[in-house]
C-alpha cells in the first residue's frame, strides 16, 4: 500500500517553489542537474534519496533524489552576515520520477529560503540571495532542456 501511495503522487506547483516537469527519464535528470550545478560554479555537497534503500528492502518506489548545492565562497560570505542563515546551506534541488516516465525538478526559491534572515543580515544578504536566485534558475533551465537542445 505504501508503494502505491507514493507512486500516485507528483510534485505540484506551490508558493515559493520552482517546479519544472520534464520528459527526461529520472536517472538522466539527476545527472543533468549535477552537471548543471558544477557548470554554474557550485558543488554537489549532499545527495540523498530513499529509492535505492527501499529497493534493497524489497520495496519499489519512484525515483526520488535531493541534491544539495553550494560552494565555499557563498558559505563564507553568508556566514559573515548571519550565523543562523548557514542552517539553510546547502540549498537543495529535488528530482522526482513521474508516473508517465518523465521526471520533475523542484526547488525552493533561494529568496524564500533566506527571507527570515534578511532583517538581521540586511542588503548584503539580499544581494547574495539575488545571485543565488539567478544561479538556481540557470541550473534549472540547463538541467531541464530537452535532449539535443543547444542552449
Amino acid at each position: 500500500m505504501w508503494a502505491s501511495a507514493v507512486a500516485a503522487q507528483t510534485m505540484e506547483p506551490r508558493d515559493g517553489w520552482a517546479v519544472i516537469a520534464t520528459e527526461k527519464p529520472y536517472p538522466q535528470l539527476v545527472e543533468d542537474v549535477k552537471a548543471a550545478i558544477r557548470k554554474n560554479g557550485l558543488a554537489v555537497v549532499t545527495e540523498a534519496g530513499p529509492t535505492e534503500a527501499a529497493k534493497a528492502r524489497g520495496i519499489e518506489i519512484p525515483g526520488n533524489r535531493v541534491i544539495g548545492a553550494f560552494n565555499n565562497d557563498l558559505a563564507v560570505r553568508i556566514l559573515g552576515l548571519s550565523v543562523p542563515a548557514m542552517i539553510e546551506a546547502p540549498l537543495r534541488f529535488y528530482v522526482t520520477e513521474d508516473p508517465d516516465g518523465g521526471a520533475t525538478l523542484s526547488y525552493k526559491i533561494p529568496d524564500l529560503v533566506y527571507a527570515p534572515y534578511l532583517g538581521e543580515a540586511g542588503p548584503e544578504l539580499a544581494g547574495i540571495v539575488a545571485e543565488l536566485d539567478a544561479v538556481f534558475a540557470e541550473i534549472a533551465e540547463e538541467a531541464t532542456e530537452p535532449a539535443g537542445h543547444d542552449g
